[in-house]
């Protein structure tokens, strides 16, 4: 069952991050709420999500028990400002933002990360 409504795959467990992780060398995980700080930056994923063909976009609910590895991330330690977004390359955290961010922001630094296609 869906928590956030997008169009974007959403991430349920721990165990579906580790494989979404797994399975895709570069990832951005939107952990948030459907609320004025988050919706923003879904909205910029789903615009992007054809453009950036070599990373896969997901969203995960922040209010979700499962939801504790990002929250408790140590690279979120101090994260005040919902969304928590992360940014994975072979598995591995390579950046972390809070609160929201536009499409300059995100995609600035999924060209940092990732390259561009």
């Amino acid at each position: 069952m869906k928590m956030l409504q997008t169009n974007l795959q959403e991430v349920e467990t721990a165990a579906d991050l580790q494989k979404l992780l797994e399975e895709n060398e570069n990832v951005m995980v939107c952990c948030g709420r459907m609320g004025p700080m988050c919706i923003p930056v879904y909205e910029v994923m789903e615009e992007i999500e054809d453009e950036y063909t070599n990373v896969k976009f997901a969203v995960m609910a922040f209010d979700s028990p499962e939801a504790g590895v990002i929250r408790n991330a140590p690279e979120c330690r101090g994260f005040m400002g919902l969304p928590f977004t992360m940014y994975y390359k072979n598995g591995k955290v390579v950046k972390a933002t809070s609160s929201i961010q536009n499409f300059k922001q995100v995609t600035n630094i999924l060209d940092e990360n990732f390259g561009k296609n």
